[in-house]
């Protein structure tokens, strides 16, 4: 029962206790004082009435008009004139005992007795009858049951007068707990969250301070694991001079989107190199070389800082060379993109190096999933060659041929548009287990494929880059939710889906969304949706997403973690069901001590607020083996189960 509920109680209780000592006691007081006023006005009455009969005796008309004067005032029950020597009843008037107004219950409970009195009537010095008088209780047991209801009526005022005053009074004193509630809910939903006023009543106030301070220690020791993490993966992945990825991060994102996947797709590896640099070293020193050096990584982070390039990678590989891995990219989008850079590159030369080289030359080669690495960082290699050969412009570039699925771009717009009207889209899951034991699933990642005009099932990868392109990222995401709601509402058993970047960024759209899930609460509990860390909006922008789907029921996760880890400090303000760690970070962890212990460190940040952290594309018993013996919650790949349809 509810504080206030038990305080109205606690009133109502208090009220009939008060109510009923006050009623008996006042009524014990009152039926003797009531007693005592009937006894006296009886007697007073069979005193005067014996007096005025005295001269009266021997006429019996004169004693009855007497009597009756006095009997019909109503104040009496019976009056009586007794002869002494026969006992005859010369006059007797006698009324009904009936009481109006008041309730039996009343009068039972009053028990207030009829007062009699009496006297003599004399004849001389001979006594010759009695007068006998009874008065009447109904005036006072009336005026009594007014005095009661009064006092009931001024209770009852005085207790709800109490009830609305005590339920507002508690109701602010105690408005401190309801926060202190919020901030213990948002502990359990790893937020945490300080309350700047402290309420002025001291008990509650030394429980906000413990809360509060509580809650900074908490932050305190996740800030600290997050920086440790960061620290490791800046030693490992980040090259110092410049900001970027390194030329190892560059490999294995890389060979991660060589892999043949559901989610990769084709696109660029490009590679910038400048000229002459030991040459620029020694002419103009080493601090305006590392300079010029800085200056491109500056732009190339620019140019990758966009919402829509989120995917692109930019690395120092080595000295002046750089390579940007850029996914999704078609070529005609690539050779615009070689020729902005070089533009680009020519307005950073420095005064005293060579006016007849360019300051870089640019290669670019297209490649696809399932190519081996070797083959593509040759064709890199010879696409520089080729730039270098080259006299009327400072890039080249190669292609791998055409690709299986040859469609033109007014082809895939068709297409994709008519699969999205008439829902040609396939569902296919991928099972997401639990790390310790692998036969407990957890959930099902939600994969698509769409059916082109000839009915083939086009994976993700190959139309993903379209979709973008063409703006109807947030469309397709619609489409992808309407199918698996309507799954859901006959299989019952937990999805996760993922929703892109554009359709975050898409107001409109994302009203759809929200109203959508809205009108669907029973399968809140069944799906999860998921953001990639690659695609995520300003934290504040984050924040209010968030908390926008969490109203609805359903629960969020971050899939692909591990490439922003400064962002980790913003993830205890989310209520994340879920961290998802990039399969760049996974591979051969077995084998890699250094990513051991980066994961090592995710995993004591995460864990110090509660946050389930679950690898992503495990592909080895080896790479299960250790991220097991690290404690992690959840696991998938393909080593676990490809993705089907059901």
């Amino acid at each position: 029962m509810k504080l206030r509920n038990q305080l109205f109680v606690a009133i109502c209780l208090f009220l009939a206790v008060a109510f009923s000592g006050s009623f008996f006691v006042s009524l014990e007081s009152s039926r003797e004082q009531m007693l005592s006023q009937l006894r006296a006005h009886a007697q007073d009455a069979a005193t005067a009435l014996g007096l005025s009969l005295t001269a009266q005796l021997d006429d019996p008309a004169m004693m009855e008009l007497m009597v009756s004067s006095i009997f019909d005032s109503g104040y009496f029950s019976s009056i009586r004139i007794v002869d002494i020597k026969d006992r005859q009843v010369l006059v007797e008037r006698n009324a009904s005992t009936r009481i109006e107004g008041v309730p039996g219950w009343f009068v039972r409970l009053v028990d207030l007795r009829h007062e009699g009195g009496d006297a003599l009537i004399m004849r001389g010095w001979e006594q010759a009858a009695r007068v006998e008088v009874l008065s009447n209780p109904q005036f006072a047991l009336a005026k009594l049951w007014d005095s009661t209801l009064g006092s009931l009526i001024w209770l009852l005022l005085c207790g709800l007068l109490s009830a609305v005053f005590g339920g507002w009074l508690l109701r602010r004193q105690l408005r401190p707990l309801d926060t202190l509630v919020k901030q213990a809910e948002a502990i359990s939903k790893r937020e945490f969250l300080s309350l700047p006023k402290l309420p002025r009543t001291p008990e509650l106030k030394r429980v906000v301070l413990a809360m509060n301070q509580m809650v900074e220690k908490l932050k305190a020791l996740f800030s600290e694991e997050a920086a440790r993490s960061e620290l490791l993966r800046d030693e490992s992945y980040r090259d110092h001079l410049t900001g970027l990825a390194n030329r190892r991060l560059l490999d294995e994102q890389l060979a991660d989107h060589l892999l043949v996947a559901e989610h990769h797709c084709e696109g660029h590896l490009l590679t910038l190199r400048l000229n002459d640099l030991a040459g620029l070293n020694q002419r103009l020193g080493g601090q305006r070389t590392d300079a010029l050096i800085s200056a491109v990584g500056e732009f190339l982070k620019r140019l990758t800082g966009l919402p829509e390039r989120r995917t692109w990678l930019a690395a120092r590989n080595r000295g002046g060379e750089f390579s940007l891995l850029t996914p999704g990219l078609n070529t005609e989008d690539a050779k615009r993109l070689a020729s902005e850079i070089s533009t680009t590159l020519e307005n950073l030369r420095l005064t005293g190096a060579s006016d007849c080289l360019p300051v870089a030359h640019v290669g670019i080669v297209a490649y696809r999933p399932g190519e081996p690495a070797s083959e593509v960082l040759m064709r890199l290699d010879q696409a520089l060659t080729l730039a270098r050969q080259r006299g009327e412009r400072p890039w080249a570039m190669l292609s791998h041929g055409q690709t299986p699925q040859n469609h033109t771009g007014q082809d895939w717009h068709s297409w994709i548009d008519d699969a999205l009207n008439h829902g040609k889209l396939q569902l296919y899951f991928q099972p997401v287990v639990q790390c310790a034991d692998t036969s407990q699933v957890l959930h099902h990642k939600v994969l698509a494929r769409l059916l082109d005009p000839q009915g083939q099932a086009i994976a993700a990868g190959q139309f993903l880059p379209w979709i973008e392109r063409l703006g109807w990222s947030a469309r397709f995401d619609l489409a992808m939710l309407d199918a698996t709601l309507d799954y859901l509402a006959v299989n019952r058993w937990p999805l996760a889906l993922s929703l892109s970047g554009s359709t975050l960024r898409d107001q409109p759209q994302l009203r759809l969304i929200l109203e959508l899930l809205e009108s669907l609460p029973e399968l809140a509990p069944l799906l999860i949706l998921e953001i990639d860390e690659r695609q995520l909006p300003p934290p504040d922008e984050l924040q209010r997403l968030c908390h926008s789907l969490l109203n609805t029921g359903y629960r969020i996760g971050l899939q692909h973690f591990g490439g922003s880890f400064s962002q980790i400090g913003n993830l205890t303000q989310l209520g994340l069901a879920y961290l998802k760690i990039d399969g760049v970070y996974i591979r051969h962890i077995d084998e890699q001590r250094d990513k051991r212990l980066f994961i090592e460190a995710i995993y004591r940040a995460t864990h110090s607020i509660d946050l389930p952290l679950i690898a992503e594309m495990v592909e080895t018993q080896g790479e299960l083996e250790a991220i097991r013996e690290l404690g992690i919650y959840g696991v998938m790949g393909r080593l676990i189960g490809p993705p089907e349809p059901m």
